[in-house]
């Protein structure tokens, strides 16, 4: 998704002595930020991070911050689908609102950082369908398309998900620095 700017992207697995970062903020925010800034310390690479996850109204917010793990330690895909429909059981289709939100994080070596975020509105659907995507991507249902994510292709996916808009607003600040530089310092 930023293969267009030009810059040379390396991943975790270029860094195999990189410990486990435990996700342990608050937030979305917190999370990828602590993620960024213990990579950006043990590497001095620039590092983007991100952390994201389905927050649903009548939940108030859950699973949010706790979504990969929902129904417990250890949980698949299926079990933590398994559980929030069970905890949406009886709620009727107009109280199943949901978002998906992503919180990501350019964290510099010397300190200082820049956050976007992309929020993708949506409802819980009342059993999974479609075979594309991941996670809640079977039960979050597009009103405006009248599909779930995981009907979608990962192209579309790609296009319009809450990452592809954080992704969005990070390359439009990297395109204003390079820009003004020439090159990128996101490297």
């Amino acid at each position: 998704m930023l293969a267009d700017l030009g810059i040379r992207l390396l991943s975790l697995n270029d860094f195999p002595d990189i410990p486990e970062i435990v996700e342990d903020g608050e937030s979305f925010l917190e999370n990828a930020l602590k993620k960024a800034r213990t990579v950006a310390e043990l590497t001095g690479e620039n590092v983007l991070a991100d952390d994201s996850g389905l927050e649903v109204k009548a939940l108030q917010g859950a699973p949010g911050i706790h979504s990969s793990r929902y129904a417990g330690s250890g949980a698949d895909d299926e079990k933590n689908i398994r559980k929030l429909l069970k905890d949406m059981k009886g709620v009727p289709p107009e109280e199943r609102e949901a978002a998906f939100r992503c919180a990501l994080v350019l964290y510099r070596p010397d300190g200082h950082y820049e956050t976007f975020e992309g929020r993708w509105e949506g409802r819980i659907a009342e059993a999974p369908i479609g075979r594309e995507g991941f996670g809640y991507d079977p039960v979050f249902f597009l009103l405006e398309l009248g599909l779930t994510v995981a009907e979608l292709s990962p192209e579309v996916k790609n296009r319009i998900s809450h990452r592809a808009q954080a992704l969005e607003k990070l390359k439009e600040r990297l395109r204003e620095e390079i820009g003004k530089t020439g090159r990128s310092a996101a490297r």
